[in-house]
């Protein structure tokens, strides 16, 4: 008997009630770092809030990653990578993937670990210029099991929709807390490490698991080749229904909780207010707008000489020290500047610099 149920286009979107989407910008709605990025080949976020890019041992592979507006109806964005420089052979440790984390405490509805666990199942839908079958994945980070399971693209250059049932998990427990819980994986490119383990329910974690299955690896040594996906859900129960839309503020206030970005809007964009604390520092506070998930950490645009601190004249910034008096709902950091002369005591205003459209100021707390 199967373990597992994987569905392609069969799955009935006018016949079932939307349930409750438990990923965050599932329909790549929020895109606050950028909505393209060339020559990538870095681990990180990239375009398309809470989707990570994870990058290991390439060689000559380069992607462009867009928040690309084109989707299946009923969607107006998706993430797109572009494969512009192409890798030249996948070596047995190389792999791409894209990941998607989800929080302990969000994830307790399955109620793993226990006689009542419950089945949950992951629906999205994908288009690449690759028809071939794709790695797919889910782990629980506590207690170090993957369930690998792999979907297939049956045509290319179409949109379709993919839907992947996971069993319950009645022996291991998903911790009740704000770090990670659940990682999804969706693989791009996955040397036989990768491919070369069998995985049919949930195991304790090996590397040769990550990617059963998975032939797709033209993906990443085909110039131009492309690969996009939007209407990401996890939902409790064995059945994908229609992928539940909210509205923008919504989205990315869940955005907010992992990173919030302050980007220049104008001449001498206001960040924040503080207070002069030596001839040469301020320290700011910035109000966040949703409480984030841990205390966050600072992150600028450059170059630093861009920002100014404006106190009775103004002084340009030399460097950004994090304060330690930052917490979830407010950032602080130390702002050093050139020039001294200003006055302790004073209140002081974290600014661009005249025009500086390609600033920004961001508060990370990301799983």
């Amino acid at each position: 008997m199967p373990l597992s149920k994987i569905k392609t286009n069969s799955v009935a979107d006018e016949v079932f009630e939307a349930g409750s989407n438990l990923i965050v910008n599932g329909a790549m709605a929020i895109a606050q770092r950028s909505v393209s990025e060339t020559a990538q080949h870095t681990s990180g976020y990239i375009t398309c809030d809470r989707f990570l890019f994870n990058f290991v041992n390439e060689d000559e592979l380069r992607l462009t990653v867009t928040q690309e507006a084109d989707g299946p109806s009923g969607f107006s964005n998706s993430l797109k990578l572009q494969t512009t420089t192409a890798e030249s052979a996948v070596a047995a440790d190389e792999e791409l993937r894209v990941i998607y984390r989800a929080e302990g405490q969000d994830l307790q509805s399955l109620g793993f670990g226990t006689s009542a666990a419950k089945k949950f199942t992951v629906s999205f839908y994908v288009k690449s210029s690759v028809a071939a079958t794709y790695g797919f994945n889910a782990y629980i980070y506590d207690a170090n099991k993957v369930f690998g399971q792999a979907y297939t693209i049956n045509s290319a250059n179409t949109w379709e929709r993919k839907s992947i049932t996971f069993d319950a998990n009645t022996s291991d427990i998903i911790t009740d807390d704000n770090t990670v819980g659940l990682q999804f994986n969706w693989f791009l490119m996955a040397g036989s490490n990768y491919t070369s383990g069998s995985n049919s329910s949930w195991e304790t974690y090996a590397q040769s698991k990550q990617a059963v299955g998975h032939t797709a690896n033209a993906v990443a040594t085909t110039t131009n080749a492309t690969w996009q996906i939007t209407g990401v859900q996890m939902e409790v129960g064995e059945q994908a229904t229609p992928f539940q839309h909210e509205d923008i503020g919504t989205t990315l206030a869940k955005c907010q909780r992992y990173y919030t970005q302050f980007n220049a809007s104008g001449s001498y964009t206001n960040y924040g207010h503080g207070t002069v604390i030596s001839s040469t520092q301020c320290e700011i506070q910035m109000s966040l707008p949703t409480e984030m998930r841990d205390e966050p950490g600072f992150s600028s645009s450059s170059p630093v000489g861009d920002f100014r601190i404006y106190e009775a004249g103004t002084r340009t910034v030399t460097s950004f020290t994090a304060s330690g008096y930052s917490n979830r709902k407010c950032g602080s950091v130390t702002v050093n500047c050139s020039g001294g002369g200003m006055a302790t005591g004073r209140s002081g205003k974290l600014q661009d610099d005249d025009n500086k459209p390609n600033n920004f100021i961001a508060w990370s707390a990301e799983l």
